[in-house]
């Protein structure tokens, strides 16, 4: 699978994104990112990859009432959902490209990514263009998620999709979203762009929960890019795989209410 399809949330999957994923696991991120976001007392504040706007809709309940925040995406379909679920005070919504950020030099006190640096194409240039609009001794913050071992959901449904398309296993959810997790390597993509303060790097635990296995089968199948990769092989598929995912999660956390592991390294690193 291509680049393009990894960063493919359009369409219904955005809708799906926000309906399930966003509670299953990047809510609690969300409010930990935007406390320390907040610490920092920015005055104007950029954030890239911000999906369906759970992070943004923090920030703006978080940060002082005068600052100003620019939400981004390279999807528009999830910019359009999450300008329509609103935040509490108004927020600027553009669609824009990471490795190519349409900003001024130096205009942003911080700059925040949750869990989208994993789908940069080149990484250190994605980091190399945020610092080119930070100030000196901006912030920013950042989140990539752990192992998928660590992730327990998701090690699950990739596991039970296995067995679906035995030839061919949709692997998008290791590849990508969890197939940036070495901390070493991430300080050194950060200072091969060109930051020379030392990371801070935490790996957070939170515990996912969601009423039943069915429904934390419907986030991953059909609320990521793994829709894409079940579609691609078998068109009629995609009720087949959710089952299958389904049946597996309830094998290995029970059947009604579940909870898994999850876990993610947050970063934070001064311009």
């Amino acid at each position: 699978m291509t680049a393009s399809v990894d960063t493919a949330f359009t369409g219904s999957v955005a809708g799906f994104y926000e309906r399930y994923m966003v509670p299953l696991i990047f809510e609690p991120y969300a409010v930990d990112m935007a406390k320390r976001v907040a610490r920092a007392g920015p005055r104007r504040v950029l954030e890239l990859a911000a999906g369906t706007g759970v992070v943004t809709r923090q920030l703006a309940v978080m940060l002082d009432g005068s600052a100003e925040i620019v939400a981004t995406d390279l999807n528009p379909a999830m910019i359009e959902e999450a300008a329509r679920i609103g935040t509490a005070r108004p927020v600027q919504w553009r669609p824009a490209d990471a490795m190519q950020l349409p900003f001024d030099p130096a205009s942003f006190d911080a700059v925040v990514c949750q869990f989208g640096v994993m789908f940069f194409p080149d990484r250190p240039h994605a980091y190399a263009e945020t610092r080119g609009v930070l100030r000196p001794g901006g912030l920013f913050a950042f989140s990539a998620w752990g192992a998928i071992g660590m992730n327990e959901f998701a090690d699950a449904v990739t596991d039970a999709l296995a067995t679906v398309f035995p030839q061919d296993p949709p692997r998008f959810m290791a590849r990508t979203p969890h197939g940036y997790h070495d901390a070493a390597l991430i300080a050194k993509d950060l200072a091969a762009a060109g930051f020379t303060h030392q990371p801070q790097i935490e790996t957070i635990a939170f515990t996912s929960r969601a009423v039943s296995a069915h429904i934390a089968a419907l986030a991953y199948c059909e609320g990521t890019p793994l829709r894409g990769e079940i579609l691609a092989r078998d068109p009629d598929g995609l009720q087949r795989a959710t089952q299958v995912a389904e049946a597996e999660l309830v094998r290995r956390f029970g059947d009604g209410p579940v909870e898994g592991r999850i876990e993610a390294l947050v970063v934070t690193v001064a311009a």
